[in-house]
């Protein structure tokens, strides 16, 4: 779970133009919304979508921020809830508009219905902020088009950080927001290529995940005007490929709320990094481009997007379907005041699912309120923004943030009744409901086969709070999850000896897929996400050199605030050497064993958050990557890159279906073949397995051995192929640490042949070869 703190005054509070080959199967914004150009550009269509509204009026501005309208139009019922209006272009030139055109919308309905007499900033027609019905209309507030494909700027920015003026409540409902809220900015099309997208099989990728700004913020090889932008992050596509990155995925940008991260700066005030508070499901993150005029933005993605592409890496988003930035009503106990930004002041019981009574949210984010991801419109929003970002924007893939919600079967209580699962609203995952929004996405969007071809990969985080929602194991075929248990008990192997009891039954089963979460399904040992570390939690070389969180440092690497206490991390005693030997076992872990790995962004060099486990907050030098090495990171540098080329080099680790017991073979330590006595055993923390290569036309067949005990232990090796002995590729011990633990193809020192001893040290791997 994600633990961003967005608006502090707006009260969210944290605990957490290349075209796909293959075509959506549906049509994609069949209700036309957004804004857009007709074929001549001489007339502008807006079409926004309500329900409940009464009235609609658009209002056009010269300028994002600091201005008045010029214009106003009041828009017309189209049908299914639909309200347009078209306006000739040279209307809106004569009306002062000579250059982007920026819009938003006011919105009337049942609590605020139209008064004749109302102008900015009053209370004419005002009923109430929230009926029975749970409508929040209020025309005070400008709303941002859901389907804006960028937008002016964010709520909260250098020139305003008042968030009340987008609130609702006696306090804040006639505060008029029009010149300070975030516009809509209408787009023509780019034109600019996003390149031609790899087919790979997901098997044959290695994700590395990491934030767009963070990725080449200060990294002395870029321009400092390009640093932290989509153009800088292109620029490191080279560095990736070198690296052995297949597939880059990056937190959020869609925009967020983080135009006030340097309002004071070097402090966490304010700061959001992480990027999971969504203001658009459209828009990439203006602050994100090195180009933030009009369109700048746009193209700069797509052209990043190529360049990934032109040198065979997948871009894939983090993307954040399950709450906006509208977050929550500000307190549990008023439900008059909540933010309004857009949806809310649009259609707010189409957009959130609300509790009984329909006063408040239903909340299992952790932000404040479930998207309503039963509701078809709702869902629309979802799918048309996934189609744009796939289609337009180029991208091949995206991870869900806390995609249990996506499979939430509830609506709100003014819908009880087209919810049966759950007659009282709530929470209620189930991936058997064709109409979840989980379901939806396979329908409408291309899920790339699993040879590899044209369309999307799909991953969840396949958890929230509450309820039945941690799922992991319990999506649909179509879909990857990120593997918590992988990381958890790869941890506690190395890290929990003494502390729990460590079943080597349950490290077999993560070395060879985790088939007891993903085959009774139908899904496939790369449908597992396998990762040590990702963002919400401590780096790589934090989890092997910290004994828990510690958040409240100062700045650089602190205070945060939230994350969670359970790390399953250790600090080795202390011993550097101990420290970097148990990290590249970790990564080790990844790349070995059968499924798709996941690193973040550093793990290559040891980044260190100083024990930090949620630094969502913190736009700062510690977050951002560092291309300065001490030669101990450069030396795991070589490490990490030689282990993503060995698993590259061996199909025999990347199966696309779960292994037969000709393939695989476990051992004991003494060479015997292990048995339901041996598994267990409790006691046994050793383990050992040969992959037959032969069968996978893989040129060498492997030997593995983790030793997670804390000495030393001998192992009997088993017969390699006809003809070859073993050959050791890398050794994790202490006594290998340097620039060559892993060799180089070729390199391989030769053990011997069956029968051979070899004595591994403590909480250590070994890889070994045939030839």
């Amino acid at each position: 779970m994600k633990c961003p703190k967005i608006f502090v005054t707006l009260a969210l509070a944290c605990a957490s133009l290349a075209v796909l080959m293959t075509p959506a199967h549906a049509a994609i914004n069949s209700m036309s919304l957004g804004a857009s150009y007709n074929s001549s550009q001489t007339d502008i269509t807006f079409r926004v979508y309500s329900s409940q509204a009464t009235r609609m009026v658009l209002y056009l501005y010269s300028a994002g921020y600091g201005v008045q309208e010029s214009a106003t139009y009041v828009l017309s019922v189209a049908g299914s809830g639909v309200w347009a209006v078209t306006v000739p272009v040279s209307a809106i030139q004569s009306a002062g508009i000579t250059g982007t055109v920026y819009y938003g919308y006011r919105a009337w309905g049942p609590n605020w219905p139209y008064s004749t007499s109302w102008t900015k900033g009053s209370s004419a027609g005002f009923v109430s902020d929230v009926d029975a019905n749970g409508n929040r209309f209020n025309p005070n507030k400008l709303l941002l088009d859901p389907y804006a494909l960028e937008i002016s700027q964010d709520p909260l920015n250098a020139s305003n950080q008042n968030g009340n003026i987008f609130a609702s409540g006696s306090l804040y409902r006639t505060m008029d927001s029009g010149t300070y809220a975030s516009k809509g900015v209408v787009l023509a099309a780019s034109g600019q290529s996003t390149g031609t997208k790899p087919t790979r099989a997901q098997k044959d990728d290695v994700l590395y995940e990491v934030n767009v700004r963070g990725l080449t913020k200060q990294d002395p090889s870029i321009a400092t005007a390009y640093q932290g932008t989509y153009y800088g992050a292109g620029l490191k596509a080279s560095y990736l490929a070198s690296l052995g990155v297949t597939a880059v995925e990056f937190l959020p940008v869609q925009e967020t709320q983080n135009d006030e991260n340097d309002v004071v700066p070097n402090s966490d005030v304010d700061q959001n990094y992480w990027g999971y508070s969504t203001e658009d499901f459209f828009a990439p993150d203006r602050r994100y481009a090195y180009n933030k005029a009009p369109g700048g933005p746009t193209a700069e993605f797509q052209a990043m997007v190529q360049t990934f592409h032109n040198a065979g890496i997948k871009v894939y988003m983090d993307v954040v379907y399950n709450h906006t930035a509208e977050g929550g009503t500000w307190s549990n106990t008023d439900p008059t005041t909540a933010t309004i930004l857009s949806w809310r002041g649009l259609d707010n019981t189409t957009y959130y699912e609300l509790s009984a009574g329909n006063q408040f949210y239903y909340d299992n984010t952790g932000v404040g309120g479930n998207y309503n991801t039963y509701n078809t419109v709702a869902q629309n929003l979802i799918v048309d923004s996934l189609a744009y970002w796939t289609n337009t924007m180029g991208v091949d893939g995206f991870r869900f943030d806390l995609a249990s919600v996506l499979a939430n079967s509830c609506l709100n209580g003014a819908a009880e009744a087209a919810a049966p699962n759950c007659p009282s609203g709530g929470y209620n995952f189930d991936a058997q409901d064709s109409n979840v929004a989980v379901n939806r996405i396979l329908r409408e969007l291309t899920v790339r086969p699993a040879a590899g071809g044209s369309g999307v990969d799909l991953f969840a985080e396949p958890w929230a709070i509450g309820g039945n929602s941690y799922q992991l194991g319990g999506f649909p075929v179509g879909w990857s999850e990120w593997n918590g248990v992988f990381r958890d008990s790869m941890r506690q192997a190395q890290n929990e000896l003494g502390n729990m009891t460590i079943s080597i039954g349950q490290d077999a089963n993560d070395f060879s897929g985790s088939s007891n979460l993903f085959q009774a399904s139908g899904r496939a040992p790369w449908n597992s996400t396998n990762f040590i570390d990702i963002h919400d939690g401590l780096t790589l070389k934090d989890v092997y050199s910290c004994n828990g969180s510690s958040n409240s440092q100062a700045w650089p690497y602190g205070p945060s605030d939230g994350g969670t206490s359970t790390n399953y991390s250790w600090d080795q005693g202390g011993a550097a050497a101990d420290q970097r030997r148990a990290a590249r076992t970790g990564m080790a872990f990844e790349m070995l064993s059968a499924g798709t790995p996941l690193m973040q962004g550093g793990d290559e060099y040891l980044r260190t958050l100083q024990c930090n486990n949620n630094a969502y907050n913190l736009d700062s030098p510690a977050n951002w990557l560092n291309y300065s090495w001490s030669s101990d990171q450069s030396n795991f540098y070589n490490f990490a890159q030689r282990s993503i080329a060995f698993r590259k080099a061996h199909p025999a680790l990347r199966p696309a279906t779960w292994y037969s017991s000709s393939q695989l073979v476990w051992y004991e330590p003494s060479g015997a073949v292990a048995d339901t006595s041996y598994w267990d055993n409790t006691s046994n923390n050793a383990i050992a397995y040969t992959v037959n290569g032969s069968s996978f036309g893989d040129a060498n067949s492997m030997y593995i051995a983790f030793n997670g005990w804390s000495g030393s232990v001998n192992f009997t090796l088993p017969t390699p192929p006809t003809g070859t002995n073993w050959y050791r590729v890398t050794d994790t011990c202490d006594w290998n640490d340097g620039a060559n633990t892993f060799v180089a193809p070729g390199s391989e020192t030769l053990i011997g042949g069956g029968g051979t001893t070899y004595g591994q040290c403590g909480q250590s791997l070994l890889l070994l070869i045939a030839k």
